[in-house]
């Protein structure tokens, strides 16, 4: 354990190092070298912040559920594996609240100039914000929830939670919306090469930097788990003690 501690901190570092230098260089490219776009200018830059966060925001609440049902599983047959897989669910519903509340604050950011109001309650914004609250709505359950009963219950609503993923991402294509049509994908109308590079860049830097806090906030939650369970032994073997 001496030996890997310092190992899995090198990689964490180098981690860290790698998602700083592509987040700089998807910044580079999104506000100095790419030009402005031919409708809407400079404005079109959030678009490079915004694409990333939407996306990422429907990928890690699948990691929340497919650690939840891990959970779920191995709660009675491998309890500390159940606590790894439940350690990796809240870590990736923090992440999705994060991603998630970004892609609609540059949402908003956008939708002010381009639309003129900040808020419509179409079908996309709707249920990207019914997306947000559900996984906010998971933390508050874990944190109020009573002792031992966190896990199970968290992982239920991962599971109804996981369900608003696929409606937000067609919504646009099963409802008539104030948002704009798909870019990428078979209907989609896809964008010009010469903004492929900060689009990829740009995704590719939040991934780094969204997996390396999931990893984070991983640690600090089996931190706190084995430090719960060895406050728990201290108070059983303090019980079992005979006075003197």
């Amino acid at each position: 354990m001496e030996q890997r501690t310092p190992s899995l901190r090198s990689v964490a570092f180098l981690w860290f190092g790698i998602a700083i230098a592509v987040l700089v260089m998807g910044f580079r490219q999104a506000i100095f070298l790419t030009p402005p776009e031919d409708t809407m200018g400079d404005l079109y830059r959030i678009f490079y912040y915004h694409l990333p966060h939407a996306v990422l925001g429907l990928i890690f609440p699948y990691i929340n559920l497919v650690a939840s049902l891990a959970f779920l599983y191995l709660r009675h047959r491998n309890p500390l594996k159940a606590l790894s897989a439940d350690a990796l669910a809240v870590a990736a519903a923090e992440v999705t609240v994060l991603y998630v509340g970004i892609c609609l604050a540059t949402g908003m950011l956008w939708g002010k100039p381009a639309w003129g109001i900040w808020w419509a309650w179409d079908a996309r914004l709707t249920s990207e914000l019914i997306l947000w609250l559900l996984y906010v709505s998971y933390l508050v359950l874990r944190r109020f929830s009573p002792s031992g009963q966190a896990g199970t219950l968290g992982a239920v609503l991962s599971v109804f939670s996981a369900i608003d993923v696929p409606i937000v991402y067609m919504s646009i294509t099963w409802w008539r919306t104030q948002h704009p049509a798909p870019v990428f994908g078979p209907n989609g109308g896809g964008i010009d090469r010469q903004f492929w590079a900060p689009v990829l860049w740009n995704m590719a830097g939040w991934l780094l930097w969204g997996i390396l806090i999931m990893i984070f906030r991983y640690a600090l939650e089996r931190r706190r788990q084995l430090a719960e369970q060895e406050a728990a032994l201290q108070a059983i073997e303090a019980s079992l003690e005979i006075p003197q």
